[in-house]
C-alpha cells in the first residue's frame, strides 16, 4: 500500500466486501470498530445478519442471523453489545454466543450476559431513547448519548446508567460522531458535525464539548476530531494528560485548518506542557475535506490525523511539528480506531478496506533528518521510541555537548541514547577522563544515575559502577541495586563483590549462571542440599557419591538429608541404595539407616522387597516396638511375609503375625493366634477380620464366642458392625442366635438400624431389646423406625404382653391399627392407656377410638367423659361421622351444646346441631334461618330427602346456586327459583338457566316474565334480567319483555336505556317494527341509534332519526353515501342551506368526477380547505383550465406553497408559458424546485427550463438541455453546477450523441471522483468506445486530482485492449495503482509476466511463485524466483517449487535448496528426492544442512558416502552427527570389502553399546587396539577376560600386556595370573601385579588404621556398653560383613521418630560371625 522507504507503513488487513459483505452495508450506520481487535458489520438484506471480524484472524469471520439496529464489540474482552427497537432481538439463538460474553439492548433495555457461565450479569430498562451515539469508552463502561445528555453505564457498577453531563448548545442539530474519555476517566469529549454555513454548505463544520468530571463543567470548541493521550516531561514525575483536536472552519471568506495540542489539568508546581498548534494543510483539490479522526500513539509519541477523503497527517506529539502527509486511501474514511499494539491506527473506507497504518521504524528517523532536515526532532523521536537511524546524530551531539562542557546533558544523552548506541565502554572511558571542579557531580556518576532511573545497566556498566561503589565501601547500594534488578550479573561482577560480601557474591554467581562458582560457594557454606537443587536447575551433573561421602565426613545428619534428596531425584537415585546403606552402617548409623529406608521405601515398590525385609528384621530382633510402628503404617507389602510372620509371633506381636496370615495356609493357625485377644489392639484385630474370607471370619468369630463369650462379645460385635455388609447381616444374626446372645443382636443391630431398611433387621432389634428388658429402646424403635413390619411387630408386642403398652401404642398409632389397639386395651382392661392415648398421644384419633368403643358396647358415661376430657382437641367432623354411622348422634348433644356455649364457631359443630334439629323437628326453619355458622351445602344435602323446603332455605342462605336449582327443578318449585334468580342478579346464574341445554328453561322464563320481574321495583334487578336475556341471545323474548315494561306505562316507560334497548333489539331481530318505535318513542339516544341503524342498512330509518334530531350533516351523509342519491342530497342542501351540508355534497360530486359541479358546491360552501382533493381530481381528468380558475379563487384566501406550485403546473400543462413567466415575477410561495422536477419528469422540458433557470439549478438545467439536444449549453450549465453526477449525465449523453470532445471535457471532471470512475469506464466500453476511453484516462493522469482509480482503470484497459503498454504502465505507476484489481484483470487476460510482477509488488509472494511455476515459459526467472521463495508463507509451495525445479531446472535445484534451507523440512525434502530417485543430485544441500543432526539427512548422506566409498567423510559424519539408525548402517557395512568401512561398523557397534559385536569385528580384522579400547569402555569384565584368553591363545603377548594396562579396572588378578602362568607369560603380567598389590596394600593400611582407631575408642567405653554389645549378638547375624556392631545402650530407648544422640564410632570387624543365607 505504501512505497518502499516511506516513513509511514500502511497496508490492507482485510476487505469487508471480500468477506461477502455488500457494498451498501459499508458505512457509518452499519460498521462499528471499538478497538484494534474486532469489527462488527450489520446487514439487513437479503436477511438480517451480523458479522464479527476478528482482526487477528480476519479471514475467519463469524456470521450469524441477528436483527439489531447497532452492534459493538468490547475493546478487550469477548463482549458483544446489540441495540434494537423490537423484541425480536431477544429471540435469536444463543448458539451465536457460544464463545462470547454479550450485552443486549432490546426496546432500549440493557442486559449483560456471560455465556461462559450462561448467567445474566446485569439488566436495565432505559427511560430515555439512546439514538444519537453509544460507544465503549472503557472496557467496563458504555457511553450513551441521548438528545439532551450523556450517560455512563458500567457493567460492574450501579445497575442504572449514571448521568454525566448535559449536552452543550453548540451541538444542537449536529450528528454525534464520537465520544471519548481520557485514561484517568476524568476528562470527557463529545464531538459532532453539521452542514457548513450558507455561504459554503459543502464544508462540514464541527464542534466539540469538553467536560471535566472533577470540576463538573464543560467548554465548547470548534473541532471535527479529538483524542486524549499522555506525555511525560523529563522534569515531572507524572505524565501530563493531553488532548489533541483538529478543526477546519470557514471564517471571513477564508478556510482555517488547525491542529491543537493542549495539556488538561496542569500539575501544580510542575513544568507545564503548554499549548501547541500547527496548520493542517489541505491541497486545493481537497478544499472541502475535513478531519474525521485523530489517534495518538503512546508508543511513538506521534499524532495521526485522518481526513474524510483519505488524507493522513502525522505530527510529533511533543512539538506539534508536521512529520508526514499523504493520501493513503482514494475512498473516503468513515471510522477508525487506535492500535496500541503496534503504535498505529486502523481505518475503514467506503470500499470496505480495513487499513492499518503505523510508523516505519527503519526509515522514519532518516526521513526526518534527511528529508525534513529536522535533526532535533529526529533525535527526540529516536530517543523516545528507541528507534534506529539517528546513531550518527546522537554520537555527534554527544561529542558537541562534551566539547561544550555540558556534562550533565551529555550524560543524559548517553544514558537515553536510542538502542544504546552510546552505552559502550568507550563512552564510560570518555566520561572517566573528564575532570570537574570539586563539589560537582562527575559526568560518569550522572550517567550512571540516569541509567539507574531509566532501567537496567548492561554487563560492562554494572561492573564499572560496582568498582566505584566497592572502592567507596558502599555495599548497601549494591544490595539495593541487585534487589531492584538494576545490575546485569556476571562472573566478573561476582568476583569483584566476593571480597566484600560472599553471600552477595553467591547471589550474583547464581544470576550469572556461573555453575562452578555457585557449587563452590554452597560447599563453603555447607548448604549441600542447595547444591543438588541448583545443579538440577542449571542441568549440571556433579559426582553425587563424592558429594555424599564429603557430607558424611563433615555432618552425618546432613548426609542423611542429602541422601533423602538424592532418592527423590527425577530418574531415580544416582547412587545405589545398597552403597548408601553400607556407608551409613559403617558409621553405626542404624537409626539413620532405618529412617532413610523408611523414606525411600514409602512408595512400596515390588523391587524393594529385600530392603523392606531387611529393615523389618533389624528392628524385630532388636527393637520390636520400632518394627511394630513401621508395620502399623502399612506402607510395606513386598517383604518376605513368612519370615516376618514367624518373627512377629516369637516377639509376641500376635497382631502383626495375623497381618501376615497369607502364609498361614490353615485356619487352625489363625485360630491359634487369634484367641490371644487380651494382647491385641481391638481396632487392629477388627481391621484384620476385614482381610479374611467370609467363611473364615465367621468361623473365627464363632471360635471367640466359644472360648469366652463374655470377654470376646464386644470384639465379635464390633467385627460384625464393621463388616456387616461383607459378612451379611442375616449370618451375623444367626451366629448370635446360635448362642442365644440377644445382647449381641441388640448391640450389633443398634449400629445397623440407622443405615438399614430391612424390615427383619428392625424387627429383630425390637425383639432383642424387648427380651433383654430394654423397654426404652423398644419404645424408641417403634416410635422412630420406618422400616419394620408393623403387623408383625404389633402381633409380637401383643403376644409378649409388655407391662408398658407404649411400644404397642406407637406401632398402632403410626400404622393405623387404632381399632385393634382399642380392642386390645379394652379387652385387657387397660382403660388408663386408652385415656392416655386419646388425651396425650393423638387426640385426632379419638373418633376412631370412640367408634370402636361403641362397637365394644362400652358404657356411654366413659365415652362422654373421654370426649369431654379432650373437648376442643377432638376433631368434631369425624367424631360426628363415627356416631352418625352408628345412629348414636344424639349422644354428642351435650358435648356439642357445651362447645357452642363456649363460643365455638366450628362449622362441623353447627352442622351436627342442625342435623339433630332436623331429625328431632325442633323448629328447624328458625335454626336454618338464624344460625350463621353451619355449612349450607352440607345441611341442605342432608335435608333434601327429608324436607325440600328446608333444603331450599339452607341453599338460599348459603347462595348454593347449583344445589338450589337442582332441588327446585326436581321438586318443580319454579316460582321460587325465578324469584331467587332475579334477586341474586348473578350473570353466571342467569346464563346457566337461560342456556338452551336447560330442560326447564321455558318454565323458568315464564315465571320470570309473569311473576318475578313485574313484582320487582329494583332497576338493578330489571337491568340484570334484561342483560341476561341479551347475553342469552333471546331477542324475541326480550322484545316481549321490554314492550310490557316500556310501552305499557310502567315505572320504567321513560327509561332512555330501555327505549334504546327496545329499538336496538328490534333492529337486530324485528326490523319491521323499528320505524314504528322511532316514531312512538322520544327519549332514546338519536345519534347513537341513527349510526346503528346505518350499520344495519336501515337507511330510511336512520335518515328519519337524524332528521328528527336535526342532525343535518349525518342525514345528508346517509343520502349521499348510503342511499347514493346526490339529487336528494342537493335538494336537502337547498332546504337546510348549511355550509357543512354543501361541503358533503361537493365531496360526493368530486368523488364521481363531476369536477365543475363540485367546484360550484365548494364555492357555495365557501370551502378552500379541500384544494388538495380538487387538484388531484382535476389532474386525473386533465381539467387544467377549470383548475386554474379554482386555484386563483383559493389563492385569494390562503397562501399555500402547494396552491402556487399547482397553479404553475396547471399553466404549464395548459401551455401558458407566458403566464408562468408573469407569475414568477409576482410574489408567490411556490416550491419551484419541486415543480421543476415534476415538469421535467412529465416531459415539459421548456417549462422546466424556465423554472431551473429561475432557481439557478444548473444541474437539472443541464439534464434538461440534454433532453432538448443543446449539448454545448448543457456543458456550460454543468460547469456552473460543478457536480459529479451532472458531469456524468452530460458525458454519457455526449457519448450517445458521438460528441466525444464534449464527452472528454465532462469525463475529466467525472473520473477524478473514485465512485464514478468505474461507471464511466463501463459506459464507454458498453458502447465499444475503448479508444476514446483510453484517451480520456491518459488525459486524466496529468490531473492534479488524479487518484489511484484512474491509474488502475487505465492498467485494466491496457490489459484488455493494449497489452504492450501494460508492463511499462505498471513499472511507472506501481505505487499508485490498486494492485488487487489489476491482479484480477491480468489473470483474466492471461498476462502472466505482468501478473507475477503485481504479486511481488503486493507482497503476495505465494501467488507470485505459483504463477511462475504454472506459467514458467512466460513468467519464470531464476533470480526473481529465489528472491520470492524465501518470502513464501505456504509450506506446500516450498515442496512444489522443489518439484518444479527438479522437473524443469535440475541444474539450479541446489541453488534453490540452499536458499530455502532455513524454511523447509529437510526430512521431507530427502523423502521427496529419494522417491524421485535423484537423491545424489542434492548432496551439496545435504552437506550444508547436516549440522541440524536430522535422522533423514544423516542417513541419506551416510548412504551416499557408502555408495561413493568416502570412508573418511562417513566416519566424520558418524562422529559428529549421531541421529540415524546406527545398527542398520553397521549391519550394512560390516561386510564391506574395504577395511575402513568394517572398522567404522565396529565403531558404530561400540557407540551403540554392542560391545561384543564390536570386539568380534575388530578381532576379525586384527584391529586389536580397537578391541581393547572397546572392552575398556564397556566396563564388562567377562568380555575383557575373553579378549585376554583370545590373545594368549593367539600368542599375542604384546597385546596381552597392553590389554592388562588398558583394561586394568576390569581384570581380576587371579584370572590374569592364571592365564600368564598357564601360557608362560609371567613376565608380561608382572607390571599389572605390581600395580594391583600396591593398590590393595594401601587399602589394607587404611583399614588397619581405622580398626586401630576404633579399638582405642572402644576401650574407653563403660561396662554398660559391653553388656549392651552382648545383647546384640543375635542382631549381628543379620548384618553384612562390612556392617558394624550394635549401637550403644539406650540408643533406641527414645520414642521412634525423635532425633537420637550422635552415634558412637564403629567397632572392630573381628569376632563377627559371617552372615548366613
Amino acid at each position: 500500500m505504501t512505497a518502499t522507504g516511506a516513513p509511514i507503513v500502511t497496508k490492507e488487513i482485510v476487505s469487508l466486501t471480500g468477506l461477502g459483505i455488500g457494498a451498501q452495508f459499508v458505512g457509518f450506520s452499519f460498521v462499528t470498530m471499538e478497538s484494534e481487535k474486532y469489527i462488527c458489520v450489520r446487514e439487513t438484506s437479503p436477511q438480517n445478519s451480523l458479522m464479527i471480524v476478528d482482526l487477528s484472524v480476519p479471514k475467519q469471520p463469524l456470521r450469524r442471523p441477528i436483527a439489531a439496529d447497532s452492534a459493538l464489540m468490547n475493546p478487550l474482552g469477548k463482549v458483544l453489545a446489540l441495540r434494537g427497537n423490537h423484541s425480536s432481538i431477544l429471540a435469536f439463538s444463543l448458539t451465536f454466543f457460544s464463545f462470547f460474553i454479550f450485552l443486549l439492548i432490546a426496546q432500549e433495555q440493557l442486559q449483560v450476559f456471560n455465556l461462559d457461565t450462561k448467567a445474566k450479569l446485569k439488566a436495565y430498562q432505559m427511560n430515555e431513547q439512546v439514538y444519537r451515539l453509544w460507544k465503549w469508552i472503557t472496557p467496563k463502561i458504555i457511553g450513551l448519548v441521548t438528545q439532551d445528555a450523556v450517560y455512563h453505564w458500567s457493567i460492574e457498577g450501579p445497575p442504572e446508567p449514571v448521568k454525566m453531563f448535559e449536552r452543550a448548545a453548540n451541538l444542537n442539530g449536529h450528528q454525534i460522531i464520537n465520544y471519548r474519555c481520557d485514561p484517568t476517566e476524568k476528562w470527557l469529549v463529545l464531538i459532532g458535525i453539521a452542514p457548513g454555513p450558507p455561504e459554503r454548505p459543502q464544508l462540514v463544520k464541527g464542534n466539540m464539548q469538553i467536560y471535566s468530571v472533577d470540576q463538573k463543567r464543560s467548554q465548547s470548541l470548534e473541532a471535527h476530531a479529538a483524542a486524549f493521550g499522555s506525555f511525560k516531561l523529563a522534569a515531572n514525575d507524572a505524565a501530563s494528560v493531553i488532548i489533541s483536536f483538529a478543526s477546519k472552519s470557514y471564517s471571513g471568506a477564508q478556510v482555517v485548518s488547525k491542529l491543537h495540542v493542549i495539556e488538561l489539568g496542569a500539575q501544580t508546581g510542575k513544568v507545564g506542557f503548554g499549548k501547541k498548534q500547527a496548520e493542517l494543510f489541505f491541497p486545493p483539490e481537497f478544499a472541502d475535506d475535513f478531519p474525521i479522526a485523530i489517534q495518538m500513539s503512546q508508543k511513538y509519541g506521534v499524532i495521526y490525523v485522518l481526513s474524510k477523503m483519505g488524507l493522513l497527517f502525522v505530527y510529533d506529539l511533543e512539538t506539534a511539528v508536521a512529520v508526514y502527509r499523504n493520501r493513503i486511501s482514494v475512498d473516503p474514511f468513515f471510522i477508525s480506531a487506535d492500535a496500541p499494539s503496534n503504535g498505529g491506527f486502523y481505518a475503514v473506507n467506503k470500499r470496505g478496506q480495513v487499513l492499518m497504518g503505523t510508523i516505519n521504524e527503519t526509515t522514519i528517523i532518516s526521513f526526518i533528518s534527511d528529508q525534513l532536515k529536522n535533526m532535533d526532532l529526529a533525535v527526540s523521536l529516536a530517543k523516545r521510541a528507541n528507534l534506529a537511524g539517528a546513531e550518527k546524530l546522537v554520537v555527534q551531539r554527544f561529542h558537541e555537548l562534551v566539547s561544550q562542557t555540558k556534562y550533565r546533558e551529555a550524560a543524559d544523552l548517553a544514558a537515553e541514547s536510542p538502542q544504546g548506541v552510546l552505552r559502550t565502554p568507550e563512552t564510560i572511558a570518555k566520561l572517566q577522563l573528564i575532570t570537574v571542579p570539586p563539589g560537582q557531580t562527575s559526568p560518569l556518576l550522572q550517567y550512571f544515575g540516569t541509567l539507574l532511573t531509566k532501567g537496567r545497566l548492561n554487563a560492562f556498566e554494572s561492573l564499572e559502577l560496582s568498582r566505584l561503589v566497592v572502592s567507596q565501601s558502599k555495599k548497601h547500594l549494591l544490595e539495593n541495586w541487585l534487589a531492584e534488578d538494576k545490575l546485569e550479573c556476571t562472573e566478573d561482577l561476582g568476583n569483584l563483590i566476593r571480597g566484600v560480601d560472599a553471600e552477595m557474591a553467591l547471589k550474583v554467581y547464581i544470576k550469572a549462571r556461573a555453575t562452578a562458582k555457585v557449587i563452590a560457594g554452597f560447599a563453603e557454606r555447607r548448604e549441600f542440599d542447595k547444591i543438588l537443587i541448583y545443579s538440577k536447575q542449571v542441568n549440571y551433573t556433579p559426582d553425587y557419591l563424592f558429594l555424599l561421602q564429603s557430607v558424611l565426613a563433615i555432618d552425618p545428619q546432613a548426609a542423611v538429608n542429602f541422601a533423602l534428596i538424592l532418592s527423590k531425584m527425577d530418574g531415580g537415585c544416582p547412587v545405589d541404595y545398597n552403597i548408601i546403606i553400607e556407608l551409613f552402617l559403617q558409621r553405626n548409623m542404624i537409626r539413620e539407616t532405618t529412617a532413610f529406608l523408611l523414606d525411600v521405601l514409602k512408595e512400596n515398590l515390588p523391587e524393594h522387597g529385600l530392603l523392606q525385609t531387611k529393615v523389618l528384621e533389624i528392628n524385630l530382633l532388636t527393637f520390636p516396638n520400632v518394627a511394630e510402628a513401621i508395620m502399623a503404617n502399612g506402607v510395606f507389602s513386598h517383604y518376605d511375609r513368612s519370615r516376618i510372620a514367624q518373627l512377629c509371633e516369637k516377639s509376641g506381636l500376635f497382631m502383626r503375625a495375623l497381618q501376615a496370615h497369607l502364609h498361614y495356609t490353615e485356619l487352625t493357625d489363625i485360630k491359634r493366634v487369634i484367641i490371644n485377644t487380651h494382647t491385641m489392639d481391638v481396632q487392629a484385630l477388627v481391621e484384620f477380620f476385614g482381610t479374611l474370607s467370609k467363611d473364615w471370619a465367621l468361623d473365627c468369630m464363632k471360635e471367640l464366642l466359644l472360648i469366652d463369650m463374655r470377654q470376646n462379645l464386644q470384639i465379635v460385635v464390633q467385627v460384625a458392625k464393621e463388616y456387616a455388609e461383607q459378612l451379611g447381616v442375616e449370618h451375623c444374626i444367626d451366629l448370635f442366635e446360635q448362642f442365644r446372645c440377644y445382647e449381641g443382636i441388640f448391640f450389633f443391630l443398634g449400629a445397623q438400624l440407622a443405615k438399614s431398611e430391612d424390615a427383619n433387621v428392625h424387627f429383630k432389634y425390637i425383639e432383642a431389646a424387648a427380651k433383654i428388658g430394654q423397654l426404652k429402646e423398644v419404645e424408641r424403635a417403634t416410635r422412630e423406625s420406618k422400616f419394620y413390619d408393623a403387623e408383625r411387630a404389633r402381633n409380637f408386642l401383643m403376644e409378649i404382653q409388655l407391662p408398658d403398652a407404649r411400644p404397642l401404642i406407637n406401632v398402632c398409632d403410626r400404622f393405623g391399627f387404632i381399632p385393634e389397639l382399642t380392642h386390645y386395651l379394652y379387652s385387657k382392661n387397660m382403660l388408663r392407656y386408652i385415656e392416655g392415648y386419646v388425651q396425650k398421644v393423638n387426640p385426632g384419633n379419638a373418633p376412631l377410638v370412640v367408634g370402636q368403643l361403641l362397637e365394644e358396647d362400652c358404657q356411654e358415661d366413659f365415652i362422654k367423659n373421654l370426649v369431654f376430657s379432650i373437648r376442643s382437641l377432638v376433631p368434631v367432623e369425624p367424631l360426628v361421622a363415627e356416631c352418625q354411622k352408628r345412629n348414636r348422634l344424639r349422644l354428642l348433644t351435650p358435648f356439642l351444646e357445651n362447645l357452642v356455649s363456649e363460643g365455638s364457631k366450628d362449622v362441623a359443630v353447627h352442622n351436627a346441631l342442625a342435623k339433630i334439629a332436623v331429625d328431632t323437628s325442633n323448629n328447624p326453619e328458625h335454626f336454618l334461618t338464624t344460625n350463621p355458622y353451619y355449612d349450607s351445602q352440607v345441611v341442605g344435602k342432608y335435608c333434601e330427602n327429608r324436607d325440600p323446603t328446608l333444603a331450599v332455605i339452607a341453599y338460599h342462605r348459603g347462595q348454593c346456586d347449583d344445589d338450589l336449582i337442582h332441588v327446585t327443578n326436581r321438586n318443580s318449585l319454579f316460582k321460587v327459583q325465578a324469584r331467587y334468580v332475579v334477586e341474586r342478579m348473578d350473570p353466571e346464574l342467569w346464563a346457566k338457566l337461560l342456556n338452551p341445554d336447560n330442560f326447564y328453561r321455558r318454565q323458568f322464563i315464564d315465571q320470570v316474565v309473569s311473576t318475578a320481574l313485574p313484582d320487582t321495583r329494583s332497576p338493578d334487578q330489571v337491568s340484570a334480567a334484561v342483560k341476561a336475556f341479551m347475553l342469552a341471545d333471546l331477542p324475541h323474548e326480550l322484545i316481549e319483555l321490554l314492550e310490557k315494561i316500556v310501552l305499557q306505562n310502567s315505572a320504567f316507560s321513560d327509561n332512555p336505556n330501555l327505549q334504546n334497548l327496545l329499538i336496538l333489539t328490534a333492529i337486530k331481530a324485528e326490523k319491521s317494527r323499528v320505524m314504528d318505535y322511532v316514531n312512538r318513542l322520544d327519549n332514546f339516544d338519536g345519534p347513537a341509534v341513527g349510526e346503528i341503524a346505518v350499520g344495519a342498512e336501515l337507511y330510511e330509518e336512520a335518515f328519519t332519526v337524524f332528521k328528527k334530531f336535526s342532525l343535518h350533516t349525518q342525514a345528508v351523509n346517509v343520502l349521499l353515501e348510503n342511499l347514493q342519491s346526490i339529487g336528494r342530497g342537493v335538494d336537502f342542501a337547498n332546504r337546510v342551506e348549511e355550509a357543512d351540508v354543501w361541503r358533503q355534497v361537493a365531496k360526493a360530486q368530486l368523488k364521481i368526477g363531476a369536477v365543475a359541479e363540485a367546484i360550484d358546491s365548494f364555492t357555495r360552501a365557501k370551502d378552500t380547505t379541500h384544494f388538495s382533493e380538487v387538484i388531484k381530481a382535476a389532474e386525473e381528468v386533465k381539467a387544467y383550465d377549470d383548475l386554474v380558475k379554482y386555484l386563483l379563487m383559493v389563492r385569494k384566501s390562503i397562501k399555500e406553497p402547494k396552491v402556487d406550485s399547482e397553479l404553475i403546473y396547471a399553466y404549464a400543462m395548459s401551455d401558458q408559458l407566458s403566464d408562468i413567466e408573469d407569475f414568477l415575477l409576482q410574489s408567490h410561495v411556490a416550491n419551484l424546485p419541486s415543480v421543476g422536477e415534476r415538469l421535467y419528469e412529465d416531459g415539459a422540458y421548456q417549462a422546466a427550463r424556465i423554472i431551473f433557470t429561475q432557481t439557478s439549478n444548473w444541474g437539472r438545467l443541464a439534464t434538461t438541455l440534454i433532453k432538448l439536444k443543446l449539448f454545448q449549453d448543457a456543458v456550460d450549465a454543468s460547469r456552473k453546477a460543478d457536480n459529479s453526477r451532472v458531469w456524468k449525465e452530460v458525458c454519457f449523453a455526449c457519448v450517445d450523441a458521438e460528441e466525444f470532445r464534449l464527452a472528454q471535457i465532462c469525463g475529466l471532471h467525472v473520473i477524478v471522483q473514485v465512485d464514478d470512475l468505474e461507471e464511466v469506464s463501463d459506459y464507454y466500453q458498453k458502447h465499444e468506445r475503448w479508444k476514446e476511453l483510453i484517451a480520456l484516462m491518459e488525459s486524466g493522469l496529468g490531473l492534479e486530482r488524479a487518484h489511484m482509480g484512474i491509474f488502475t482503470e487505465l492498467g485494466v484497459l491496457y490489459a484488455k485492449y493494449l497489452p504492450d503498454k501494460l508492463m511499462e504502465h505498471l513499472k511507472l505507476f506501481s505505487a499508485r495503482v490498486n494492485i488487487p484489481k489489476l491482479i484480477r484483470a491480468c489473470s483474466e487476460q492471461q498476462h502472466w509476466k505482468e501478473l507475477t510482477f503485481l504479486y511481488i509488488q503486493y507482497d503476495e509472494f505465494d501467488n507470485a511463485a505459483a504463477t511462475m511455476i504454472a506459467h514458467s515459459p512466460e513468467a519464470w526467472d531464476h533470480t526473481q524466483f529465489k528472491d520470492i521463495a524465501v518470502k513464501m508463507a505456504k509450506i506446500e509451495l516450498y515442496y512444489r517449487a522443489i518439484t518444479f525445479y527438479l522437473e524443469e531446472h535440475p541444474d539450479l535445484l541446489n541453488d534453490l535448496l540452499l536458499v530455502l534451507s532455513s524454511r523447509v523440512d529437510h526430512t521431507q525434502v530427502v523423502n521427496l528426492l529419494r522417491k524421485a530417485g535423484h537423491l545424489p543430485m542434492i548432496k551439496p544441500y545435504l552437506v550444508s544442512v547436516q549440522s541440524h543432526n536430522l535422522s533423514a539427512v544423516n542417513e541419506a548422506l551416510n548412504a551416499l558416502y557408502v555408495e561413493e566409498e568416502e570412508f573418511d567423510k562417513l566416519r566424520e559424519s558418524i562422529e559428529m552427527y549421531d541421529t540415524f539408525d546406527q545398527i542398520s548402517l553397521a549391519q550394512q557395512i560390516e561386510k564391506h570389502e574395504l577395511l575402513e568401512f568394517r572398522r567404522i561398523a565396529a565403531f558404530i557397534y561400540n557407540k551403540a553399546g554392542r560391545w561384543r559385536q564390536s570386539v568380534e569385528l575388530s578381532k576379525k580384522d586384527e584391529l586389536y587396539k580397537d578391541a581393547m579400547e572397546t572392552c575398556s569402555e564397556s566396563g564388562d569384565g567377562m568380555l575383557t577376560e575373553e579378549l585376554l584368553t583370545f590373545f594368549v591363545e593367539q600368542g599375542r603377548r604384546d597385546c596381552f600386556a597392553a590389554c592388562l594396562y588398558i583394561c586394568y579396572d576390569l581384570v581380576r588378578a587371579d584370572v590374569a595370573l592364571e592365564l600368564a602362568w598357564m601360557h608362560k607369560m609371567l613376565d608380561y603380567v608382572v607390571p599389572y601385579m605390581i600395580q594391583f598389590i600396591r593398590e590393595y596394600t594401601n587399602k589394607v593400611d587404611e583399614l588397619m588404621k581405622d580398626k586401630y582407631d576404633s579399638l582405642q575408642e572402644l576401650r574407653s567405653k563403660s561396662s554398660e556398653d559391653k553388656d549392651m554389645l552382648s545383647k546384640q549378638n543375635l542382631y549381628a547375624q543379620l548384618l553384612p560383613l562390612a556392617l558394624p556392631g550394635p549401637t550403644a545402650p539406650g540408643m533406641y530407648e527414645i520414642p521412634y521418630g525423635m532425633s537420637p544422640p550422635p552415634p558412637p564410632p564403629s567397632t572392630s570387624f573381628a569376632g563377627m560371625p559371617p552372615m548366613s543365607f
